[in-house]
């Protein structure tokens, strides 16, 4: 029979409830019972816990007792609460080097080679609409390009990338520096053949400012238009598709050939988390992360207020101390950011997270940041920055994930990887979505949403060694065009959200 909890470290106070633990229920190995019912994937005390005193998970700090626990009591929300606590940032401590293996035995992966030399993962061709008042225009343009691609195996198909901003902000402000980044980012992501990009004509955040500030160009493969200078709506849709339509031919002319998977730039996310999160599929794509580093490819993890409480673990694995005060610069923005907006930095974890097991942001941070491995920390990026080193990075992004990955791919991530115990649906055109799951009955569950199973390491059945195997095998197919869940339900048309910051005038 398998234990009825997990103990993650030897000095923990707390261990997870691997199934529903009855009242009454013994529980081997820790020499007491469960004073009360304990939901799969929530936390039970191993021992008396004072008023004050602080839990322990991980090994590390998640929070303080709010009140006097005893053994076999159930620990959340009721008696679990944040605290004040010195980290040791120990920038570097933990840096080594990096064990690449030698290029003979570095993995491949059946990519696509653009004329300049970048590799895509997928073949799209896209609309990126400059502001809100574009983009029901872009979405028809797309729509009446899909019947045409039955002509054109080759294309994956045509997204409109639209959203809810563009003006009404400061022309010269920090919302606008980030959206034309953003933008900027997918126009030049290598899953797009070639981009409409289309505005409406009067908004704050023009086309011929966008080009400028980003360094587009028009050309066969970039081209604009604008709905007031078109004559309306009906011309501009009839114009965007002949547009399209005659970038077709040079986008259907591709060929998947073998490529170093040093061209794979993956996203790292997790979203409705649950107590399992950081013991089984976070730490087994972390193992994934690692193969992949040492395979000369990159994986990105974001979601600085995800790594909060959680950031020293990252800090001692700075390649040096310029990358390490990085880290910590971008958790006291965002804790000056929140102030202002009269939050805090506990308002995460979710309703959702909380139902799963997770109790305060320490602790989701903790199991979160596993997803980004073991090995350096290479460098840091701003929200949507082009990504240009090789290895474990980490973009400043908020926890909302269609946000986060939104800016990763923007950066240059050609696929993402999302952890989930809840049941996340989401897809990311034009980068493929691989879903884990957290949990068996999770997968089970929801079969049709989730790529990968990683409930076995729970279940005793894998280890995360083993778990991180076979998810680098699953990136690697997917990469050399294998569709994922998410993409054969067609998701990911409108998971596109950049990231809005300022004020809305």
């Amino acid at each position: 029979m398998q234990p009825l909890t997990i103990r993650l470290g030897p000095h923990d106070n707390v261990v997870v409830a691997r199934t529903d633990i009855l009242p009454g229920t013994a529980i081997p190995g820790e020499a007491m019972s469960a004073m009360g019912h304990v939901p799969a994937g929530h936390k039970v005390a191993a021992m008396r816990i004072g008023h004050g005193a602080p839990v322990r998970k991980y090994g590390q700090i998640i929070g303080f007792a709010t009140t006097d626990i005893a053994p076999g009591e159930h620990v959340h929300t009721h008696n679990l609460a944040m605290g004040e606590f010195e980290r040791d940032h120990a920038f570097g401590a933990d840096a080594r080097p990096t064990q690449m293996l030698p290029e003979h035995l570095r993995a491949t992966f059946k990519g696509i080679v653009r004329p300049d030399g970048r590799v895509a993962t997928r073949n799209y061709l896209g609309i990126v609409t400059t502001v809100n008042c574009s983009a029901t225009t872009g979405r028809y343009i797309a729509e009446q390009m899909r019947p045409l691609l039955a002509d054109f195996p080759t294309v994956d198909g045509v997204v409109a990338l639209t959203h809810g901003t563009g003006c009404g902000m400061d022309a010269a402000g920090e919302g606008m520096a980030v959206l034309r980044r953003t933008l900027a980012g997918f126009a030049r992501h290598a899953n797009f053949a070639g981009i409409l990009v289309l505005g409406l004509g009067c908004e704050g955040n023009q086309i011929g400012g966008l080009l400028a500030a980003e360094g587009l160009e028009v050309g066969e493969g970039l081209r604009t238009l604008t709905i007031q200078e078109e004559g309306g709506t009906a011309r501009t849709v009839r114009n965007g598709v002949a547009i399209l339509k005659e970038m077709l031919p040079a986008a259907s002319r591709i060929e998947r050939r073998d490529v170093p998977a040093s061209h794979l730039c993956l996203a790292l996310q997790c979203g409705g988390s649950d107590g399992y999160s950081g013991i089984t599929a976070n730490p087994a794509l972390g193992a994934c992360v690692d193969l992949l580093v040492r395979h000369g490819g990159s994986a990105v993890l974001s979601e600085t207020p995800e790594i909060y409480g959680a950031e020293h673990l990252l800090t001692r694995r700075a390649v040096n101390r310029e990358v390490g005060e990085k880290i910590v610069e971008r958790i006291r923005w965002w804790e000056s950011y929140t102030a202002r907006n009269n939050g805090e930095m506990n308002n995460n974890p979710s309703p959702g997270n909380k139902a799963g097991g997770l109790t305060t942001i320490l602790e989701k941070s903790l199991g979160a940041v596993a997803k980004g491995g073991t090995g350096n920390l290479v460098e840091v990026y701003r929200y949507a920055e082009t990504m240009t080193a090789k290895g474990f990075l980490f973009m400043d992004s908020p926890g909302y994930d269609p946000v986060s990955v939104t800016g990763q791919v923007a950066g240059g991530a050609n696929i993402v990887c999302f952890t989930t115990g809840r049941g996340s649906v989401f897809g990311c055109k034009p980068a493929p979505c691989l879903k884990l799951a957290t949990n068996t009955a999770l997968y089970n569950r929801m079969p049709d949403d989730m790529d990968i199973n990683c409930g076995p390491i729970a279940d005793g059945e894998a280890t995360i060694g083993e778990m991180g195997q076979r998810i680098f095998e699953m990136v690697l197919k997917t990469a050399s065009g294998q569709r994922t869940k998410s993409e054969e339900l067609g998701m990911g048309d409108d998971e596109f959200t950049p990231w809005v910051l300022g004020a809305v005038m």
